[in-house]
């Protein structure tokens, strides 16, 4: 039998060794500074590879027709009407001296996107598109019933466009389309019985379309317009059959 003293340093010895207590081996010592060792920092970002845009100056006419998607048009009523649309816009340009084979289009559905190279007069644009045009929207409208007949939003605009192999971009493009879609030109073609309203850039009617005696400025009104990012003024004209003939009078 152990004596007393015995018994008290028996019970002052741990029952079981703890990490602490225990002696550490050199590997042991090794492994528990590996642990320690802070995460390696994350691998660097690959460097992206530069874009060398590829831009031209373009003369840049948008169009969209006017309830497109209404219900009370069938899916056979929009394809005449898309039809009509692309009988219109070329004869359209090819009236207006505007050569069609020169300028790359996009579809749009409903609409087209048309990028005029910057070798084409702008006058042109601002002087006989929308009396030609007009006359063309006129005479498609007159052999088709109600849910087939067209009336157009059609924005002008001009500036440095992009593209790559997929298409077309560049703010001057969303500047345009922004015009385009705005609700003061959208609610000028509502209230109107005209076939065609136009909308120009400030840029486009301070530049182009004030400076000529053919382009009817008097007819546009200054406009605010908001949309989406844009906060900006454009000018605004109803073109009708109408006006069309009095501008055909004064090129005379």
């Amino acid at each position: 039998m152990a004596s007393a003293p015995d018994r008290r340093a028996a019970d002052r010895r741990p029952a079981v060794e703890s990490a602490a207590t225990r002696p550490q081996t050199k590997s042991m010592r090794s492994s528990y500074a590996l642990r320690r060792t802070p995460p390696a920092a994350p691998p660097a970002t690959p460097r992206r590879a530069t874009i060398r845009l590829v831009s031209e100056h373009c003369t840049i006419v948008a169009v969209d027709i006017e309830g497109f998607g209404q219900q009370h048009r069938s899916n056979t009523n929009r394809l005449r009407i898309r039809q009509g649309l692309y009988r219109a816009i070329p004869r359209a340009f090819a009236g207006a001296n505007i050569p069609w084979d020169s300028c790359r289009h996009e579809d749009l559905g409903d609409g087209i996107l048309v990028l005029a190279p910057a070798s084409v007069p702008k006058p042109r644009f601002a002087d006989d598109l929308p009396r030609t045009l007009v006359d063309e929207l006129v005479r498609h409208n007159g052999s088709h019933p109600v849910e087939e007949r067209i009336r157009l939003r059609l924005a002008m605009h001009a500036g440095e466009i992009n593209h790559d192999e997929h298409g077309f971009t560049g703010s001057s493009i969303i500047h345009t389309f922004r015009l385009l879609d705005a609700c003061p030109v959208r609610n000028a073609l509502a209230n109107h019985a005209a076939p065609l309203v136009i909308i120009s850039s400030a840029w486009f009617f301070d530049e182009v379309v004030r400076h000529s005696e053919n382009s009817d400025a008097g007819a546009y009104r200054l406009t605010d317009i908001a949309n989406k990012e844009t906060t900006t003024q454009a000018w605004v004209r109803m073109v009708t059959a109408a006006s069309s003939r009095r501008s055909r009078k004064r090129i005379r």
